[in-house]
């Protein structure tokens, strides 16, 4: 394309450059003699009036009679005049499609260099691209992820207007479910340009990879916090103290203290409406946590409740008395899950699949089937008791594996294409989640590949008809992360890390893609038994301090 606006006077990628240049050039000319006026001026109409052949070795004899200060000079002009506003000139469309393969300092520096620049680098398109890269999940151009924000933002909302209802203050407008994606919410709540929604996580993931955080220390339970989970700007905490209190994890105010149980808090889950807590009393309580009434408790297990977990259909509980009781609320009823030989201390249901994971005490994790209450796999690896069991999103892929050593032996590669259906017979739902991660008191966190393939292993001992069809027990771990001194009690994760908190009062946050530390906190004056991950913030609490500290990185 022919970008010389003397050839095409349609284009103007250099005409308002070049107009200064011309006036300054007519006026040197014009403080000469006629006659030199004359000869120049004949010089230039030659070459204006030659083909392009003719002026190109009109060119090579002039740079031939030239001595390096001149060809100096010529360097310097040519450098400035070969620059062209190509995106003035493109249809805006290319425009775009360009500036979309810039990062982020490059998109912004680009705004600056004019307003038509600006136009386009400001454009709606060009920032969601870059949301898209980038929102809850980490860039495999650059390696930055940015936290996903609007869950919470939406759930401090409706938190907040339900709060004005309640006080006698109706809202101001007709009060929509901020959560609900109906064209109502839509039309209330016009969208945000990409632009501001980029620039205001990327604030947050800054202050995470920098580091930049305030701390928020939270006290009132009068022993030690075993269970914590964060929802929007809402935290609660479970105790030894037997008791479960409500803060506002952006001001550290306490909202509420709940009482019932009658001995410690051992675990706790709840969302929006629902509060459900697991105690040493061998109890499953479901309370109101906005009214603080206590709904209902179930006498659940023979000996304490170590671990919980609910979704729509299903809830779960482990306990010391080394069984899982589940409940299905479709089917409405009640069954045990046994097999392990010591206490469950963590239970994930994945309700897509029907199917449910397990770590014990037995140094092993095992999957079940909650159709028909069976043990599907058998993950061994730990040396130690496994405290606590992560199952990864959809979406999630561990960064390859190199080098030798890194994968326990007859793992394999986390590469494997072999389906889980192998083993996996009802094609009626899809497969359990792929991978997890776990940690011990051996002092690791494993990532484990569920639907890793394993040959039937001929001296594997058949205990019965259920276990005979079972892979072999020696499982897929692909990778094992080292860092923790002593045992790890608590981990939490999202796409962009994984957080693990140990008996060595260390809290460290890992890149769960590749399996680097990223960070280290220090501080707890003894073992930090739990742990909950935001967008925004992570809170850990300890065990023999009976406080809880955020660290606040901000929305």
């Amino acid at each position: 394309m022919n970008y010389c606006y003397r050839h095409r006077p349609d284009l103007t990628c250099r005409r308002q450059m070049d107009e200064p240049s011309m006036e300054q050039l007519q006026n040197e000319l014009s403080s000469l003699q006629p006659s030199d006026q004359q000869s120049i001026a004949h010089f230039w109409s030659i070459f204006s009036a030659a083909p392009a052949k003719h002026r190109n070795l009109m060119l090579r004899g002039i740079l031939t009679q030239c001595c390096f200060p001149q060809l100096s000079f010529l360097s310097a002009k040519v450098r400035e005049l070969i620059k062209i506003d190509f995106l003035s000139t493109l249809p805006t469309e290319l425009g775009l499609k360009i500036l979309g393969y810039l990062d982020t300092t490059s998109l912004c520096k680009a705004a600056q260099v004019s307003r038509r620049w600006r136009n386009l680098a400001d454009d709606n398109m060009v920032w969601q691209r870059m949301c898209e890269q980038h929102i809850d999940r980490k860039c495999t151009k650059c390696g930055w992820g940015l936290p996903l924000l609007e869950r919470s933002r939406l759930l401090n909302e409706k938190r907040q207007l339900q709060l004005r209802e309640a006080n006698g203050h109706p809202p101001k407008r007709p009060l929509e479910d901020p959560l609900n994606d109906s064209p109502a919410t839509k039309r209330l709540c016009p969208p945000l340009p990409w632009k501001h929604v980029y620039r205001e996580r990327f604030k947050v993931g800054w202050a995470w990879k920098s580091g930049h955080f305030r701390t928020l220390t939270l006290s009132g339970h009068a022993n030690g916090v075993m269970c914590l989970q964060f929802l929007g700007h809402t935290l609660m905490t479970g105790s030894y103290d037997s008791t479960i209190k409500i803060w506002n994890a952006r001001t550290g105010s306490l909202t509420r203290t709940l009482n019932g149980h009658t001995s410690g808090i051992r675990c706790l889950q709840f969302d929006e409406t629902k509060l459900m807590t697991g105690s040493l009393d061998s109890t499953l309580k479901l309370w109101d946590w906005n009214t603080g009434t206590c709904l209902r408790t179930f006498p659940a297990h023979s000996a304490g409740i170590a671990s919980l977990h609910y979704t729509d259909r299903y809830v779960a509980t482990g306990s010391m008395d080394r069984t899982i009781r589940v409940w299905d609320s479709l089917k409405k009823t009640t069954f045990l899950l046994r097999g392990h030989d010591d206490c469950v201390n963590s239970v994930r249901i994945d309700e897509p699949s029907r199917t449910l994971f397990s770590a014990s005490e037995d140094f092993s994790m095992r999957l079940w089937d909650l159709e028909g209450g069976g043990m599907l796999r058998i993950f061994n690896g730990h040396v130690g008791p496994v405290t606590s069991l992560i199952v990864m999103p959809e979406g999630f892929e561990p960064a390859a594996l190199t080098g030798e050593g890194e994968s326990d032996s007859g793992s394999g590669s986390t590469n494997t294409t072999t389906a889980i259906h192998q083993y996996w017979k009802d094609e009626s739902r899809p497969p359990p989640p792929r991978y997890i991660f776990s940690g011990a008191l051996d002092a690791t966190v494993r990532l484990w590949d569920v639907h890793y393939p394993h040959p039937p292993s001929p001296s594997a001992p058949v205990v019965d008809e259920r276990r005979a069809s079972l892979p072999p027990s020696n499982g897929p771990c692909c990778r094992t992360l080292f860092g923790h001194v002593e045992g790890i009690w608590a981990l939490a994760a999202d796409r962009l890390r994984l957080v693990s908190a140990g008996e060595d009062q260390l809290v460290k946050i890992w890149d769960p893609r590749s399996g680097v530390c990223e960070r280290t906190f220090t501080g707890h004056q003894g073992p930090v038994s739990c742990v909950a991950l935001a967008d925004w913030a992570v809170a850990m609490g300890s065990s023999v301090e009976g406080g809880v500290t955020v660290l606040y990185f901000g929305e």
